[in-house]
């Protein structure tokens, strides 16, 4: 068997996709999986760090505006759906599974012209392009969030990796931040952006840096590794540790009693799964699905929500600050953030995977 995986180009398309992956392999080990992506993408570095095999088809970015740059399109989208159909004739793919981004509409479309199933997840509350076009060519569509737009998607969650889904953050507190370089007997807030970082996360933070730790909290900061820091936090006990980039997202959860962070669909997954309560930030930009990704948690008592135009050091320390300092209320969070979270998405989809395969549907 043989299955094909496109999602590309940011982590919230092909995290889910390798784990997907990983749990194909674990039921079937003997399966086939080929991952489509582009060479802009983050998956070019992902896909190969987790032992599969990429294939590289044009990216073909849809203009949103009627600008000079569509009348390309139609020449470059044929150009990428052949590729892309070359590749699942190469690899004799049973399947194709898609996860958004760019290299998602060539797939949905190659796959319909080869007569192959088509799955597609969406994580999101609200799809972007490439699955709202590859849900009218399926009938199995499954998605992550619980208010999806998507009219006939099966909710099912978003697949996460292993080391996530089955961190036992309590356990590992202790160890988790002896390895950051953190006293284990302090309060620690985790600040992050994503995969790429976030600079008004990062300004705010480390102006409230100062009045945090001077009221005992301690601080483990990743800034993206496209972010400099102008100036490093002075020394001193607590630690506000800086990071341009963390492989070990497990350990700092595991680290951390609250997060500061944006709020893509793959973030509000992971820190419900592990029960780590946070301040959600929403992206300031897009169709507005950040938002609608933290506000479920948020209404259910496992986080906050705060407008990026709002986000200020005094905010971090007028909000942020008491619920650090009150161990009651973090544990309350935590139980609430992980009533949300979904741990078995990955073999759930890997099994409806397998059905549809078995079934030729």
């Amino acid at each position: 068997m043989r299955v094909v995986l496109a999602g590309g180009g940011t982590a919230g398309h092909i995290e889910p996709a390798l784990a997907l992956a990983d749990a194909l392999r674990r039921l079937e080990p003997g399966i086939g999986v080929t991952c489509l992506g582009t060479e802009r993408g983050l998956e070019t570095r992902l896909v190969p760090a987790r032992g599969y095999e990429l294939q590289l088809v044009p990216a073909v970015p849809l203009p949103r505006a009627l600008t000079p740059q569509l009348l390309t399109v139609p020449g470059r989208l044929a150009g990428a759906i052949n590729a892309a159909a070359s590749i699942m004739d190469r690899t004799s793919a049973d399947i194709l599974v898609g996860f958004g981004g760019y290299v998602a509409t060539p797939a949905y479309l190659a796959a319909r012209r080869r007569g192959l199933p088509i799955v597609v997840h969406e994580a999101n509350a609200r799809p972007g392009l490439a699955n709202r076009l590859g849900a009218r060519l399926t009938d199995h569509v499954f998605t992550g969030h619980p208010q999806s737009t998507m009219a006939k998607a099966e909710l099912i969650g978003i697949p996460l990796r292993r080391d996530i889904v089955q961190l036992d953050r309590l356990s590992m507190g202790d160890k988790a931040r002896s390895w950051f370089g953190l006293r284990t007997d302090l309060p620690t807030l985790l600040v992050f952006g994503g995969s790429q970082g976030a600079r008004s996360l990062n300004q705010a933070a480390l102006a409230a840096g100062p009045v945090l730790r001077r009221a005992g909290v301690q601080v483990l900061h990743v800034l993206g590794p496209k972010n400099a820091l102008e100036q490093e936090p002075p020394p001193g006990d607590p630690q506000y540790v800086v990071l341009p980039y963390v492989d070990r997202m497990d350990l700092a959860y595991a680290a951390a009693d609250f997060a500061l962070c944006r709020s893509g669909a793959m973030t509000c997954a992971e820190l419900t799964a592990v029960g780590l309560p946070a301040a959600y930030v929403p992206l300031p930009h897009g169709n507005g699905e950040q938002r609608l990704n933290a506000t479920p948690i948020a209404q259910r008592g496992g986080g906050l929500v705060i407008d990026d135009s709002d986000l200020s050091p005094d905010w971090i320390i007028q909000n942020v600050l008491p619920i650090l300092r009150d161990p009651e209320r973090v544990a309350t969070m935590s139980e609430a953030a992980a009533a949300m979270g979904r741990r078995d998405a990955d073999v759930a989809l890997a099994r409806k995977v397998l059905e549809i395969v078995g079934g030729r549907s």
